[in-house]
C-alpha cells in the first residue's frame, strides 16, 4: 500500500452515518452520527465535511470504501450506490466490505463476528487470523448459544446480544477503510448489498390496476 494512499470509506447500514478517512495506515478522521433516518440527506455532506476538516478534495482519493450489510435494507442500498456512483465520477476504486469482516478485522486466531438480525435470530460468519473460513449466513440465536460459549465472539458493542465471551468492535467503518487500503489495488468486483434474509416490507393490499386495452 503506497504511504500516500487516501482512503475514504462510509457505513449507513445501521441507524447511523459513518464516515472515516485513512492517509497509508493514518486514521486522519472518524465520524459517526446516530439516526433512524435521513441518512441519504446527510451522507454526502458528511463526506464532504470529513474531506475538508482534512483539507483534502475528491480528487485526491485514491479508493472509495463502503460497508455491504448485513443490516438495514435502506441504509445498504444508499452506501452502496452512492459508492458506485463516486467511483464512476471520479475514476477511482470501489471496494464494497461485509460489517462481518470488517467485526473480524485485526483478530487473530478463531473467532465468530456476529451481529443482532433481530427476531431471535443473528448474522455469524466464522474466521482464523481474520480470514474467513465460513460464508456469512442468518442462525437462530437459540441453536447456536451452545456452539458460542466454546468460542471467541465479535459482536458490535451496542448491539442487544448477551453473548459469552463476547467483545465489542469500536469502529466498523474504520475498518471498512483500512481493508480497502489493502484491497483496492487487487482485481474485485463492484461493491454490491449483502442480504442474508428477505424484506420486510409488506405487499400492497390493494388489487393491481388493470390496464385497458
Amino acid at each position: 500500500m503506497p504511504p500516500d494512499c487516501l482512503i475514504l470509506a462510509f457505513d449507513t447500514s445501521a441507524a447511523h452515518c459513518a464516515a472515516a478517512l485513512l492517509l497509508g495506515d493514518t486514521v486522519l478522521s472518524v465520524r459517526v452520527e446516530p439516526m433512524h433516518k435521513g441518512q441519504a440527506e446527510r451522507l454526502f455532506p458528511l463526506l464532504e465535511e470529513v474531506l475538508a476538516e482534512n483539507n483534502k478534495n475528491w480528487s485526491d482519493l485514491q479508493a472509495i470504501g463502503v460497508c455491504t450489510g448485513p443490516g438495514n435494507f435502506t441504509g445498504i442500498r444508499i452506501s452502496v450506490a452512492s459508492a458506485r456512483g463516486l467511483a464512476l465520477s471520479l475514476g477511482i476504486p470501489a471496494v464494497g466490505i461485509s460489517k462481518l469482516e470488517a467485526m473480524a478485522y485485526g483478530t487473530t486466531g478463531h473467532v465468530t463476528a456476529v451481529l443482532d438480525a433481530r427476531r431471535e435470530r443473528v448474522y455469524r460468519q466464522s474466521f482464523d487470523n481474520a480470514q474467513a473460513l465460513s460464508a456469512p449466513q442468518m442462525s437462530v440465536l437459540l441453536d447456536i448459544y451452545s456452539q458460542l460459549e466454546a468460542e471467541a465472539v465479535r459482536m458490535i458493542e451496542d448491539e442487544a446480544l448477551d453473548l459469552p465471551n463476547a467483545q465489542p468492535v469500536e469502529s466498523i467503518v474504520e475498518a471498512v477503510a483500512h481493508l480497502t487500503a489493502e484491497r483496492y489495488q487487487q482485481e474485485h468486483p463492484r461493491p454490491a448489498p449483502l442480504y442474508l434474509r428477505a424484506a420486510d416490507a409488506a405487499l400492497p393490499r390493494d388489487p393491481p390496476i388493470v390496464i385497458l386495452p
